[in-house]
């Protein structure tokens, strides 16, 4: 069972194609109404139709960019870029290639698992590729309050990355664009840590690779983990030698199949479950589940270390079982 407020009507007003990655698309009510507030790091969830005839709901984080005081307190429209994955399971391609202005989206209010935290330091924001669009929020609500605030931006190269111009004219020097194409390489992550103050914030969201990355070298710099906040774009990626498991669920004796290239929790909703989740990341702890029995292979970014050692319970949208078997209290 997602948890999921009653979703908004709201109609498309724009759609328009930012590079030939990425489509941004502009919500508004009828009626003209203010939409619900919102605080910088929030997503809504819109419903999409997939290709095998499914509908289901994807994330979009929140974009503004006007740097004033309550800018999006009571929003008259809301602003998504979304980054089309041809390999994905269809809800990008839907927003390309299926959603055309005029057309009305069923959008769930704003939920924030990403908010911005207070203290005397610097925001420093990491972005990744699409991973920029809860950042470039961060970016205006710290310029709205007249306080410190650094951007590096990296991708591929200049002509897949979105809003660009709009962030040098809000930030200036404190943006930092890296494009691989450009460099020969990948951003340095240890350079953009060094570089840090004590007092700064760092605030991540990028692909898996580079949240696991940021994560690692922070841990071995003795970083308290109150100083890294983090989001990841897009689901997790499968690993390689994955395997098929038994899943029982002890409550109701029932035993499936987890497919190698299936999550727990998709086996369950395909066997007609409705298991709480929300993320589907391993970021936000919804579908935390007791372990009766079995070894769990962790992928979660929730549980800590101690918890994970433990084995105690598991995140089932992500993480696996090492053996054959696992045995749930659901």
């Amino acid at each position: 069972m997602s948890l999921s407020p009653s979703p908004l009507q709201l109609r498309v007003v724009q759609a328009c194609t930012l590079n030939p990655l990425i489509r941004m698309l502009r919500l508004r009510a009828d009626d003209g109404s203010d939409l619900p507030a919102y605080a910088a790091g929030a997503h809504v969830r819109v419903r999409v139709d997939l290709p095998d005839g499914v509908q289901d709901w994807r994330h979009y984080s929140l974009v503004n960019l006007v740097a004033q005081p309550g800018a999006t307190d009571a929003p008259t429209e809301y602003l998504i870029a979304v980054r089309k994955e041809a390999d994905g399971r269809g809800g990008s391609v839907f927003m390309h290639d299926s959603v055309a202005e005029g057309q009305l989206l069923n959008v769930e209010p704003p939920h924030n698992d990403f908010p911005l935290h207070g203290g005397a330091g610097r925001a420093v924001l990491l972005a990744g590729g699409i991973g920029v669009t809860p950042l470039v929020s961060m970016a205006a609500q710290r310029r709205a309050l007249g306080l410190p605030v650094r951007l590096h931006y990296a991708g591929r190269s200049r002509d897949t990355m979105a809003f660009l111009p709009e962030l040098q004219a809000l930030l200036g020097e404190a943006l930092q664009v890296h494009a691989d194409a450009e460099h020969g390489a990948p951003l340095d992550i240890t350079a953009v840590l060094d570089a840090c103050q004590p007092s700064d914030q760092l605030y991540v969201c990028g692909p898996q690779a580079m949240l696991d990355a940021v994560l690692s070298q922070t841990r071995q710099l003795g970083w308290e983990a109150a100083r890294v906040h983090f989001e990841l774009f897009g689901a997790p990626l499968a690993e390689a030698g994955d395997q098929a498991f038994t899943v029982e669920l002890a409550q109701s004796g029932q035993c499936w199949t987890v497919a190698a290239d299936q999550t727990i929790l998709e086996c369950l909703i395909a066997h007609g479950c409705d298991p709480l989740f929300d993320c589907k990341r391993g970021e936000c702890g919804v579908c935390s589940t007791v372990v009766i029995e079995g070894e769990v292979e962790h992928r979660d970014y929730f549980l800590s270390a101690a918890e994970k050692a433990q084995g105690h319970v598991m995140q089932i949208c992500i993480s696996r079982a090492k053996g054959a078997r696992l045995v749930l209290d659901l």
